[in-house]
């Protein structure tokens, strides 16, 4: 059996899409075993554990910030220690990040197979002044890299201007859990849901599921209920460095009455709040793919968005959503009149065009297949 080494800077609890990733393909691969090195982040969480199929070793003393560069300067000691114990095969970098870097150190320690994937949201821009000072080293993360995993064909193309040599690319998205955001609920669930969320009857309800930071946009959407008779609603679900700024605009505006901030909210109970809203949205300014979008799709909301990074991969206007221009609150408000003007036909031909590109290309079952053929292509090409 075939053993990976999995360097990410977070895991469960702490959940996103890469962490979802990791674990959904792991679960589904028997034929490898997999061991992780991550950052502890939190004091409550055990140095050691295993979740799923994946031994968790957690680096660090629960502190975020001092971990991350921990993990990123020393994470490769580890990983090298539990290499004497049981060698691994190869060695997986959930995108580059802190945990890249030590995948990286550990690649060059030991010259094993190393694949790198590329999941980041954040404005390449921004990634990039962050690592100025470290940029060769930072390089190194793709140029040392034998095999590329990109969600979107926007990451692949950064991936290759990067300086990725390696043997193997492919695009191989996030999933979608289907059968939890498609699921139907009882009426009158959806109705109690609904109206928890307190606004009036008559409410037009604009959901987001997202992190409240600037790529996001969301500053946007609050700008543009101005633009809007007075029962347009925002719910929004999640948290952020910008929640307490965001507020403040809500208050200037004076739109407390139309604006819920929610908080963080599960991936379980995601769906019930998709299913008791009118309309997704998310302007963002940047996006390396936007698994948000595809769920709130499967859930049957006219979804808008900004064909902006990896959206582009399924985001069509008129066909599987509607598009909107970032940071531009008349645009904004635009697409909404849009989509809430939508008859239930419309509605209907939106979400049967967008299920059949989720089916397609965006089934965890399929991903995994896809998974499972690149590793073998990349531990084929090291025994070659």
């Amino acid at each position: 059996m075939k053993r990976i080494l999995i360097y990410s800077t977070a895991y469960y609890p702490f959940v996103g899409g890469a962490e979802v990733a990791i674990k959904e393909i792991t679960d589904r691969l028997f034929d490898y075993e997999f061991d992780m090195v991550t950052a502890r982040l939190d004091k409550k969480l055990p140095v050691q554990e295993k979740i799923g199929r994946v031994n968790v070793y957690r680096l660090g003393l629960g502190e975020p910030k001092i971990d991350k560069l921990y993990l990123a300067k020393f994470g490769h000691l580890k990983g090298l220690a539990l290499h004497r114990q049981k060698p691994y095969d190869m060695v997986w970098a959930m995108m580059a990040s802190f945990g890249g870097f030590a995948a990286l150190s550990f690649k060059l320690k030991t010259n094993i197979p190393y694949l790198l994937t590329l999941q980041e949201g954040d404005p390449i821009e921004e990634i990039l002044r962050k690592v100025k000072l470290i940029r060769n080293r930072f390089n190194q993360i793709f140029s040392q890299a034998d095999g590329l995993q990109s969600i979107s064909n926007y990451l692949e193309q950064w991936g290759q201007q990067m300086g990725f040599v390696g043997k193997v690319a492919e695009v191989v998205p996030n999933g979608v859990d289907v059968s939890l955001f498609a699921k139907d609920y009882p009426a009158q669930e959806i109705k109690e849901l609904r109206q928890s969320f307190g606004f009036d009857s008559n409410a037009v309800i604009v959901v987001t599921s997202s992190r409240l930071v600037i790529k996001n946009g969301l500053a946007g959407v609050i700008k543009a209920l101005k633009e809007l008779p007075e029962n347009y609603c925002f719910y929004i679900c999640g948290v952020g460095e910008l929640e307490n700024s965001l507020k403040q605009l809500t208050k200037s505006l004076a739109l407390e009455k139309r604006v819920v901030f929610a908080g963080y909210k599960s991936h379980h109970e995601l769906p019930q709040i998709l299913k008791a809203s009118d309309i997704f949205i998310r302007p963002s300014v940047s996006e390396g793919l936007g698994n948000s979008f595809l769920e709130a799709m499967a859930a049957g909301l006219p979804t808008i968005g900004t064909l902006v990074g990896g959206i582009t991969d399924f985001l069509q206007d008129g066909v599987t959503g509607i598009v909107c221009q970032p940071q531009d609150p008349v645009s904004i408000a635009q697409a909404i009149k849009r989509a809430a003007s939508l008859t239930p036909e419309e509605k209907e031909k939106l979400h049967q065009n967008a299920m059949k590109i989720i089916r397609e290309r965006y089934d965890w079952d399929y991903i995994v297949r896809k998974m499972n053929y690149l590793f073998n292509k990349i531990l084929e090409h090291e025994n070659m």
